[in-house]
């Protein structure tokens, strides 16, 4: 005879596993259209086109666009955030972690212009590079403010040059292709923002780039 509690088990379980994939493949279509380079008009209409699904059963998955942004914005950065996070944390200077991780960022840029679009866009109505990567980019210039090698006067100022310069290279790049050492100048610049002598930011920021670690999880690392 049938238990009728493992029946409905079951049938809680297929209902899991179909909203799972339905706001997995919303989060894929989202992702698909906020890297192309008009992506920052993305509509709700535009997303459920492309997942092939109607407004409703997209609502029924996000209250809202910015809901769904933010999620996407989870998905896009969270894994490399923390394989570059982890990464920098072997090294040992202040100004070294902070040039490693603009250089980490740009350089994926030049790799991968889809990526670079999507966090550009992503950035446009929201915090730059998602909650993490700012609260983290805070964390690295405080870093560098206690050591005494970075004068700002205050983190979030700092926390918004690193960001705000990142965020304008990786629109240069992806618009205009430029030369290859553009984010080892990039950080050198910021470095020099941030109250480093020119000579020693420049010597900093050309430096060899470590190999970035895999974080668990993490399938972008290399």
């Amino acid at each position: 005879m049938a238990n009728p509690n493992l029946d409905r088990e079951r049938r809680l379980e297929i209902g899991r596993n179909r909203r799972e994939k339905t706001r997995a493949k919303i989060i894929a279509a989202a992702f698909e259209i906020l890297g192309e380079e008009n992506g920052i008009f993305t509509r709700v209409e535009d997303v459920s086109s492309r997942a092939g699904i109607t407004r409703s059963t997209f609502y029924a998955h996000f209250e809202s666009l910015a809901e769904l942004r933010d999620a996407v914005s989870y998905e896009l950065t969270h894994e490399f955030l923390a394989s570059v996070t982890l990464t920098i944390s072997f090294l040992d200077d202040p100004c070294e972690r902070a040039a490693a991780a603009i250089r980490f960022y740009l350089k994926r840029t030049f790799e991968d212009a889809h990526w670079g679009w999507s966090m550009i866009n992503l950035s446009s109505n929201g915090l730059i590079f998602g909650a993490e990567t700012h609260r983290q980019a805070e964390l690295t210039v405080q870093a560098g403010m206690d050591a005494g090698v970075f004068s700002v006067p205050d983190s979030a100022l700092g926390r918004d040059l690193v960001l705000g310069s990142s965020l304008a290279a990786m629109a240069t790049i992806v618009r205009d292709r430029p030369g290859a050492d553009f984010p080892d100048l990039m950080a050198q610049t910021v470095l020099e923002g941030l109250g480093v002598s020119r000579k020693a930011a420049a010597d900093i920021a050309f430096r060899p780039l470590p190999a970035l670690l895999h974080s668990p999880g993490d399938e972008t690392a290399t």
